[in-house]
């Protein structure tokens, strides 16, 4: 029950950032969806395989091409996802920043209290 909230609260937070931002866009709620289950996927998979990969020069850039790394993930659910459209790697550097800032403040509403 708490992945599906999750993947809500992902769908809900793109269709919010689709509206905020003109070089993000999503033509439907289902589509928010799907590329929410899309990105949890390739942060899954993809991720650590390119974080792994590109580790010398994330330590060099102290973090920063972390930003690169995640901006990458977003243009590959764009290519995947018909229906979700990012117009170049600067706006997907926003939404992936916007989207984890969103997405923190959303799920600290599902950590129950102990």
């Amino acid at each position: 029950m708490n992945l599906l909230l999750r993947v809500l609260l992902s769908a809900i937070a793109v269709v919010i950032l689709s509206k905020i931002l003109p070089g993000v866009g999503v033509d439907s709620y289902v589509t928010a969806i799907i590329v929410a289950v899309v990105l949890g996927l390739l942060n899954f998979i993809v991720k650590p395989i390119l974080v792994i990969l590109t580790l010398p020069v994330t330590i060099i850039t102290l973090g920063l091409f972390l930003l690169i790394v995640n901006a990458c993930i977003i243009l590959l659910a764009n290519y995947f996802v018909d229906g979700f459209s990012v117009s170049n790697i600067w706006w997907a550097i926003i939404f992936s920043l916007l989207l984890s800032l969103f997405q923190s403040i959303l799920f600290s509403f599902l950590k129950k209290d102990k």
